[in-house]
């Protein structure tokens, strides 16, 4: 027995040693994926705490704990409502990230630490919306009017494989009027929420209002300074909103890819991905790029006279315009505006914006954007096969296969975001189909049966 007790002091003494040097191994050097990892909940936390009023501690567990990950279940958080941050840690202590709200411009990692640095990018007071305006249900322009949900709907609300798992917003609309809508347990028609990649094509507009503006030009090349004396001066402002610019950037969100790194472990998104190297000619080829979006949302803020007219202006000649007083575009440490993936909005206010696309870029009357824009954001790109626009925009709903597309009418396009957020927008209909959620690829769900269900119930 002696023996046996010996030897049991003398395995916890080297299993407390591999546990000591593992601990001073997370804290002087955590691994890059753990810091991903924090970083990206800190992050879901902040938005989701200091945008949409939520709970801090149903956003880990809902939103980021439900993946399937199980490090993410050793994840902890502490909230500082009075200097608006979240600050998140894997096992309690190691690996910390900070996100940092600041009001009008949402939330941001900061990378660095220098929360103090990052709280100078601020709006002015008057360009803050109220916290009861994100709460806000406000009037629809045009004789919208608040739902009167269509009879022939009903049934398919009801129906789980149609509204998909983790849903939380489903709306529709018809003729400029919404007949519809949907919500999942503690969401509703006050509750902001993530686009996703549906961001991406808010910024193909603030582009286009530039381009009415006269401030840009889609056929602008040599777009960043380092890359004038290479191949990648002939890059052009249409081949990086075509996602067909040439440049190097992985987009498989499995693993630590660039564009996980570009959004939890670098201070400079833009000049990342600025300095990703160029393996096809411009035009080409097409690949999947968030970078590509965060460069455009540069080049679009950099038309303007200062940072301070770029960090009003989605507020000032998109959203206040349209009535989507819930909208926040978050911004990153440096300020550039994250247009690949940071919007913010209740599902009215995201229909409000389908709507305006819906009608040409005409709203109230008024044209938004320059005529025939909306034609080619809609264009498939031969790159793509198809599949893809010159606008940031999908010809195909999510993991498209021939059984899925059947029978969708062929003017059909799509605002696609991760985790299953999509708007389906039919022209030839006067329809808009919106759902939203937390749906994770692996399940399966596609948009497209409940579109089809929609579409064969109004008939």
């Amino acid at each position: 027995m002696s023996v046996v007790i010996r030897r049991l002091k003398l395995a916890s003494i080297g299993i407390a040693a591999l546990v000591m040097g593992g601990a001073g191994w997370l804290a002087v050097a955590p691994p890059e994926i753990l810091r991903v990892g924090t970083g990206y909940a800190a992050k879901i936390v902040c938005s989701n705490v200091f945008i949409a009023d939520r709970d801090p501690n149903a956003v880990l567990q809902e939103d980021v704990q439900a993946a399937q990950n199980p490090a993410l279940k050793l994840l902890h958080q502490t909230v500082d409502r009075k200097a608006n941050t979240v600050t998140t840690y894997f096992l309690g202590v190691f690996a910390p990230s900070i996100a940092l709200y600041r009001p009008g411009l949402g939330c941001a990692n900061v990378v660095d630490g220098h929360v103090d640095e990052a709280q100078k990018i601020t709006l002015p007071a008057a360009d803050i919306a109220p916290a009861k305006a994100v709460a806000s249900t406000a009037p629809w322009p045009e004789g919208m009017g608040a739902a009167q949900s269509d009879p022939a709907l009903k049934a398919i609300f009801a129906d789980p494989a149609l509204m998909g798992q983790g849903m939380r917003a489903v709306l529709v609309m018809r003729g400029g009027k919404l007949i519809g809508e949907a919500y999942g347990k503690g969401f509703g028609p006050a509750t902001p929420l993530l686009g996703w990649s549906m961001t991406k094509t808010v910024t193909a507009v603030l582009v286009g209002l530039r381009v009415q503006a006269g401030a840009m030009r889609l056929d602008q090349d040599h777009l960043f300074p380092q890359w004038n004396n290479d191949g990648r001066s002939a890059i052009k402002l249409s081949d990086l909103m075509a996602m067909q610019s040439g440049l190097l950037f992985n987009e498989d969100y499995s693993d630590l890819a660039d564009v996980t790194r570009m959004l939890y472990l670098e201070r400079d998104q833009v000049g990342f991905v600025a300095s990703r190297p160029l393996i096809a000619k411009p035009g080409t080829t097409f690949s999947y790029s968030t970078g590509s979006a965060v460069l455009v949302s540069r080049l679009w803020m950099n038309s303007l006279p200062t940072q301070a007219d770029a960090l009003r202006y989605p507020k000032d000649a998109l959203f206040s315009p349209l009535g989507m007083t819930s909208a926040v575009l978050e911004a990153d440490e440096n300020g550039t505006f994250g247009g690949g993936s940071y919007l913010y909005a209740t599902a009215r206010d995201w229909g409000k914006f389908a709507q305006m696309l819906l009608q040409d870029g005409v709203w109230n009357g008024k044209r938004v954007l320059p005529i025939g824009y909306l034609g080619m954001m809609q264009q498939p790109t031969k790159a793509s096969d198809g599949i893809y626009t010159r606008g940031f925009m999908w010809r195909v709903g999510p993991q498209p296969s021939a059984q899925s597309e059947a029978g969708l009418p062929a003017d059909t396009v799509w605002l696609q975001g991760h985790d299953g957020q999509t708007i389906a927008i039919i022209p030839s209909a006067s329809l808009i189909v919106l759902r939203m959620g937390l749906t994770p690829l692996s399940v399966g769900y596609k948009p497209q049966n409940l579109l089809r269900a929609v579409i064969a119930a109004l008939q």
